[in-house]
């Protein structure tokens, strides 16, 4: 499991090549934060069955609770998250060994919140994408995204945000450029690890040649505009894209800790079954959260 911790490194880039796709992961500290409370991870199984039954994980986690809580609930949902994904004991299709793997993920953090005092009220976001063939199974939990561009279509946000602002904007109280601008931006509706059950959604896309996904934190979105990102991610190389986005968000103030995977298939994925269990995108409304949780 190749997952970076927030006190491995101020920045760092770490890529893969597999038979059809090439993924590169990003960490920044950014420019105003002195510690970096995300997390990201790629893994590739050594184990063949394995890889043939559970394919390739990603995530990109970003913590809250300040101090060290923050780093240590980021890095603990992506390590707990993944090792209960390809748990040989869990026979279950991708989309409920995902929805397990986050709730494993979620009682941990939780359980360390009540019992260490200096984890009291940490939490996390989490976005996790399992790829097996040519289907990209996605688990979500908080305001970290993740996006879709296919070859001939602008950029599209799979995954919806559980934050206060995105409820207000699909209610029409506000639009994208208020919630851009809101001081309340950063309350979350669904954290991993503020209680002892969690509510996970999950998605499927059908994976096409040529496509892009892009999971990321916060601190790249809410500085690069969507139209930004499509641009750069029409770029020749995932490496080339990760390099544009990471400069434009510091540029633009870097004002969070900026994490992110970039993932394109480069040649046609091979065909699968669906599982059963995930939407398939685009996923339909889900209601309002009345739980806020406050990050950063």
């Amino acid at each position: 499991m190749d997952l970076r911790r927030p006190q491995d490194r101020q920045n760092l880039q770490v890529s893969c090549k597999g038979n059809f796709l090439t993924a590169i992961m990003t960490t920044d500290v950014g420019r105003k934060r002195d510690n970096n409370e995300d997390s990201c991870v790629i893994h590739v199984p050594a184990d063949e069955m394995l890889l043939d039954s559970r394919g390739l994980f990603f995530g990109v986690a970003d913590g809250m609770g300040g101090a060290s809580a923050g780093e240590y609930a980021s890095c603990k949902a992506l390590e707990y998250s993944c090792k209960s994904y390809y748990d040989k004991n869990i026979h279950a299709l991708v989309p409920a060994a995902l929805r397990k793997a986050v709730e494993t993920a979620n009682l941990f953090l939780y359980k360390e919140s009540e019992r260490v005092a200096e984890y009291s009220g940490m939490g996390t976001t989490l976005s996790a994408l399992a790829i097996l063939g040519n289907w990209g199974y996605i688990a979500q939990i908080g305001d970290s995204r993740v996006y879709l561009q296919r070859k001939g279509k602008q950029i599209q946000q799979i995954t919806d945000d559980h934050s206060l602002v995105a409820e207000q904007v699909k209610s029409g109280l506000i639009d994208k450029e208020e919630a851009n601008n809101h001081s309340l931006k950063n309350l979350i509706t669904r954290a991993v690890g503020i209680g002892e059950e969690i509510d996970v959604d999950l998605f499927a896309v059908n994976l096409q040649k040529e496509d892009t996904l892009l999971i990321c934190s916060d601190g790249l979105c809410n500085m690069v505009e969507d139209e930004d990102l499509d641009n750069y991610m029409h770029s020749d190389t995932v490496e080339e894209a990760a390099e544009k986005m990471l400069q434009h968000a510091l540029d633009a103030g870097g004002t969070d800790n900026i994490t992110f995977t970039l993932i394109r298939v480069h040649d046609t994925p091979p065909i699968t079954n669906y599982q059963q269990g995930a939407k398939v995108y685009p996923a339909g409304k889900r209601g309002f959260f009345s739980r806020l949780f406050r990050r950063g």
